[in-house]
Formats: structure tokens, C-alpha cells, sequence
């Protein structure tokens, strides 16, 4: 896959901020017209989409690029928002799987994905457990 240099959009001005968070309350479908023909985006698209539109909506700016399916592990820590060192002694301990191009380690962008969204859940089961717990109130 060839890397396109990412693009940065700067924030919308507050109001269309606005206009498109009410827009998108409640919703996840978008219909797409190109040259005046309906298309029908397939999920990851459509996600994408209706992710960057409510980064867009909440008043951030937003950095577009495509991402390799191998990461480097400077990459994939990247990404995770993780240190490399921590994100090496994860594959160390095989908590995230890696593969070898000669001494260089890569991980897949699927799996970088999926822990992050073990985290994500951990993090939310973790709350749900403190709000219903008295003494942490």
C-alpha cells in the first residue's frame, strides 16, 4: 500500500461545529453522493466517516493518512498512544503478537486495534465497577 502524506484539516468554526454534532446525534448512517450518484459506503467507511464528522462536530482539527497494515513498533506505540519500550516488552511477553522481518519486529495494525479496544472495554467495566462500589464515592 502506498502512503499518501497525511492531511490536516484545521477545526470548523464553533457554528458548524454545532450544526453538524446535532446532525449526527443519534446517527451512524450517511448517505455519500459523488458526481450526483447515491453510493452505499461499506461499515469501515461508513465508521471513518462518521468518525472524523464527530471529531469535526466536537471542534477538533483532524489529521487524515493512510496507515500501513505492518507497523514498525515506533508506529504501532504511536498509534496506541503508548511508549516503545512499553509496547516492546508487550510483544516480549506476547501480550501482543509480532512478527520478524529479519531483526525488526513488526505488528499488524488489526492487532494494535483489537488491544485498544481491550482496553477500552477494561476501562469501561472498570468504572461500571467503581460507580456501583460505596466507597469509592
Amino acid at each position: 500500500m502506498a502512503l499518501i502524506a497525511p492531511q490536516v484539516t484545521g477545526a470548523l468554526p464553533a457554528d458548524d461545529a454545532r450544526k453538524l454534532k446535532r446532525a449526527l446525534e443519534g446517527s451512524h448512517d450517511i448517505t455519500v453522493f459523488v458526481d450526483g450518484t447515491v453510493h452505499r459506503l461499506p461499515r469501515q467507511a461508513r465508521d471513518a466517516v462518521v468518525d472524523l464528522l464527530t471529531r469535526f462536530s466536537e471542534g477538533d482539527a483532524v489529521t487524515v493518512s493512510s496507515v500501513e497494515e505492518m507497523l514498525t513498533t515506533s508506529r504501532a506505540a504511536e498509534l496506541a498512544g503508548i511508549s516503545h519500550t512499553y509496547l516492546r516488552n508487550m510483544t516480549d511477553r506476547g501480550e501482543i503478537p509480532v512478527q520478524y522481518r529479519g531483526t525488526h519486529r513488526r505488528i499488524r495494525l488489526t492487532d494494535i486495534m483489537a488491544w485498544l479496544e481491550t482496553q477500552k472495554k477494561s476501562a469501561a467495566l472498570l468504572e461500571t465497577d467503581q460507580s456501583k462500589d460505596p466507597e469509592n464515592s
